[in-house]
């Protein structure tokens, strides 16, 4: 199954609310506002965000800004999908290319910026940025061996990662720029970070047992018990269902049933 069209499924916190709200708004927007508009409009909200970001050293007040741009952001890029599917003008390869390449530079373009002010350290967060790169690279690669495209690591979602950054903007902006905010900003941050590597790790460990398991042949019985196991190459990603089916045949054979390709 290719990843655009593997079953979508959303466990974060916010997203079944966010899903009702996304919905209703598609519905009224005007005719003009197309998909490919607003996936520019979140664009254009990622990069100011950073931009604001790097200002606040001129002022904390430019962090008011820089939430208000990560909700420009967020209306943007949660939005795009779903003003297509409800104008039943979905272009799923076309869509699911662009959404990823677009994230992935919004997301360095916020990181950048955080780097760039005064609160966090360059070197932290673009190793924040890298750990939130490598998590969304193993969404993807999840979506193209099982099927299931699931967009957030347990209860936090991309939605919930921006409210993390609003609130701790407020938080920044009322305290001031300091010594102690800076290491205090600096030691969440890496905390943050840390945290991600620790979950795709996890995830990463969890995704080979159940590979491992789907792909399991006991050894020395491939090519009798398998029939069409030459098939099935190792780096050949999509054959992993059809691995699997065909062990399970193999399996329900009885003993005295001839190899099929015995003749």
């Amino acid at each position: 199954m290719a990843p655009v069209d593997a079953r979508r499924e959303l466990t974060f916190l916010l997203a079944e609310p966010e899903r009702r709200l996304l919905r209703a708004i598609a519905m009224r927007l005007p005719a003009w506002v197309t998909s490919d508009l607003l996936t520019l409009l979140g664009v254009v909200g990622a990069l100011g965000a950073g931009v604001a970001y790097a200002l606040s050293g001129l002022s904390p007040a430019w962090l008011w800004a820089a939430s208000a741009l990560l909700l420009v952001n967020w209306f943007g890029d949660s939005l795009d999908g779903t003003l297509a599917r409800v104008r039943r003008a979905e272009r799923p390869r076309y869509g699911y290319y662009l959404d990823h390449v677009v994230d992935a530079f919004a997301t360095a373009a916020i990181g950048a910026g955080i780097g760039l002010s005064p609160y966090v350290h360059l070197a932290v967060a673009l190793a924040g940025v890298v750990a939130y790169l490598v998590l969304s690279i193993n969404i993807y690669l999840e979506s193209q061996v099982f099927g299931v495209f699931r967009l957030s690591y347990g209860r936090v979602g991309p939605t919930e990662a921006r409210m993390v950054l609003v609130v701790a903007n407020a938080l920044l902006a009322l305290a001031g720029p300091g010594s102690a905010v800076v290491l205090i900003a600096d030691g969440v941050a890496g905390a943050l970070t840390i945290g991600m590597l620790g979950m795709v790790v996890g995830r990463i460990q969890r995704n080979l047992g159940e590979l491992a398991r789907l792909e399991l042949c006991p050894a020395g019985r491939l090519g009798r018990d398998l029939p069409d196991a030459h098939l099935v190459e190792r780096h050949d990603v999509p054959a992993v269902g059809a691995h699997a089916r065909a062990y399970e045949r193999a399996r329900a054979r009885p003993a005295s049933d001839p190899d099929p390709r015995a003749a």
